[in-house]
């Protein structure tokens, strides 16, 4: 049974089928990259960005759309595809920019939805209704705007090299779900300077936001970053997994049951985790995740929203 709203429950109960999102990385910029408030990023970010990096070797969206689709149509004929711009800010640079390639990614072959990655101080009033308006006429079901906003504390922001301010998060999500954008926050679990009632009050901030998801994230150590220097200066120590499944067990309870959990932990590419070695090791974390919440009784939502009656989701 599940205890939290994993993102394939949401897709199974409004499609019938399995939706699979497609990493696609676009050629994106950054403004705390290239200049503009900075050239070092943030102090966790990789220099090559999330995602799948098939950009960077010169393929296409179509390209890297086509490569996915293979894969996941020879395991699941019947699977549905979201287009998932991952890599960096998507929404920086032009609007003119922005909307080919929203059009580029809604006329992707087969593609039912878009999810849009990007900071939340790249998004313009213009830029937003571009988003808004990227679904009509092109047959897409849904488009999510994923926004990475990390924290709600300006003290933490600015330790970690983001270059915005919780201010500034709010009302990009206000905003975006008041033009019907589907919203989903970024949180980060173990940044520098932070404890569990810091990772908590920022869940309850997050939770307070008119959100349609979330994603938490177990913050790693990657290659190549300032926080790689500080924990080998001995200045950073990441989480320990049962640690973290401790933070979860706290945090999923109230989170409201509506919110859609896009993302339970971090994803790090191959070759780039420094530490902690078992960010790299995702079935065994969700399965002491499970096991915990089963001991004590807990499901997402059980002290917000539901704390009797178990979501519809619940038994999976």
């Amino acid at each position: 049974m599940a205890r939290w709203h994993t993102l394939a429950a949401y897709f199974r109960r409004k499609y019938g089928t399995r939706v699979q999102k497609i990493p696609l990385d676009a050629g994106s910029a950054c403004p705390n990259r290239d200049g503009l408030l900075s050239t070092q990023g943030c102090v966790f970010c990789n220099a090559l960005g999330s995602g799948s990096g098939l950009g960077a070797r010169g393929l296409s969206l179509a390209e890297q759309w086509r490569a996915w689709r293979r894969r996941y149509d020879a395991a699941d004929p019947d699977c549905r595809f979201l287009a998932y711009l991952q890599s960096f800010s998507n929404t920086y640079g032009s609007l003119e920019r922005l909307q080919a390639l929203l059009r580029e990614a809604a006329a992707l072959p087969g593609c039912r939805g878009l999810a849009v990655g990007t900071r939340p101080d790249c998004l313009s009033p213009e830029k937003l209704d571009a988003l808004a308006l990227a679904g009509r006429g092109t047959g897409l079901a849904e488009i999510w705007l994923e926004l990475g906003l990390q924290s709600a504390y300006d003290a933490t922001l600015a330790r970690i090299n983001r270059g915005h301010t919780a201010a500034c998060s709010e009302k990009a999500v206000t905003e975006a779900a008041g033009r019907g954008l589907l919203v989903c926050g970024h949180l980060m679990a173990g940044l520098p300077g932070e404890g569990e009632a810091d990772f908590l009050a920022s869940v309850d901030w997050a939770a307070s936001l008119p959100l349609h998801g979330l994603k938490l994230h177990n913050v790693y150590v990657p290659k190549g970053t300032e926080l790689a220097r500080q924990y080998r200066a001995g200045n950073y120590l990441p989480l320990e997994r049962d640690e973290y499944v401790d933070l979860l067990c706290a945090a999923l309870p109230r989170i409201p049951s509506r919110l859609v959990m896009h993302r339970l932990q971090s994803d790090p590419a191959p070759g780039e985790l420094v530490a902690p070695a078992w960010a790299a090791r995702k079935r065994p974390l969700l399965g002491d995740l499970l096991r915990a919440l089963d001991a004590r009784d807990l499901w997402q939502g059980c002290r917000a929203d539901a704390p009797g009656e178990r979501p519809g989701w619940y038994d999976g």
